[in-house]
């Protein structure tokens, strides 16, 4: 009996030792900053869909997904509507802040428009203010719009803005996910008309949101906005980014 009890006491000394070094990851918000591409919808807009949400579902319990990306928004109308302003306030060292902008810069007739001079300086505050508070930027590339030339080759539509971005994260040494790229090749790889399964196109009658039916190249069904989210999850595994060992690898196909 003595010796059962001394077998008892030492299984418990030795589960006592080893919960002690199984210390739980440190809580952490990874903050999505960017426009209607990655925002999260409206029930009226389904299907139509931000990559921003099913970003979501893919990490463990230690991770919180804040999508602060708005529609329309591009880096001058997210700070002016203070929306960057509420994640510098809530920024907590160790959290990760993905930027996404773009689409809405780099039109000049939209009052969100920027400067080519004037988009680079905001990214770069994005990116020293994320680092001021201890937390990590990741700079992400304006993901692609649907668009063919006549011999079913895959345009791009964000040539200039997407290589500001390249060269900054180059300079600052900021991890990039270049998904203007990598959505491109997804596209090439659906081809002209089987790709339109990733954008919200739409027959008449087909949703009750659209009766009217929708033809938009811009933003994502449901599908294409998946598609879109695992790339950027594959990149952060390929960048060997600490967020990594948090994603919940079974729910998905990152390698």
């Amino acid at each position: 009996m003595k010796n059962k009890n001394l077998f008892v006491s030492a299984i418990a000394i030795l589960a006592l030792a080893v919960s002690a070094f199984n210390i739980q990851p440190q809580h952490i918000t990874v903050w999505l900053a960017g426009d209607s591409t990655m925002a999260d919808k409206e029930v009226k807009a389904y299907p139509e869909t931000g990559w921003g949400m099913p970003f979501k579902a893919f990490f463990d319990s230690s991770v919180t997904v804040a999508n602060i990306a708005r529609n329309g928004r591009s880096t001058k109308t997210f700070i002016t509507e203070g929306l960057w302003q509420h994640i510098t306030d809530n920024l907590k060292p160790g959290d990760y802040v993905l930027i996404q902008f773009g689409h809405n810069d780099e039109v000049p007739t939209k009052a969100s428009a920027t400067t080519e001079t004037q988009f680079h300086d905001n990214l770069l505050r994005f990116v020293n203010e994320t680092r001021a508070k201890q937390a990590i930027p990741v700079l992400i590339t304006p993901v692609a719009r649907r668009k063919f030339d006549a011999a079913g080759n895959v345009q791009g539509t964000h040539e200039v803005y997407s290589a500001i971005i390249r060269k900054l994260a180059a300079d600052q040494n900021v991890p990039l996910i270049d998904l203007d790229r990598e959505s491109q090749q997804l596209l090439q790889k659906f081809g002209p008309e089987t790709s339109k399964l990733l954008y919200n196109h739409l027959e008449p009658g087909e949703n009750p949101n659209y009766p009217a039916g929708r033809a938009d190249d811009t933003h994502f069904s449901e599908l294409g906005a998946r598609k879109m989210a695992e790339i950027v999850l594959a990149d952060i595994k390929k960048l060997n980014l600490g967020l990594a060992d948090r994603i919940v690898v079974s729910h998905m196909g990152v390698k």
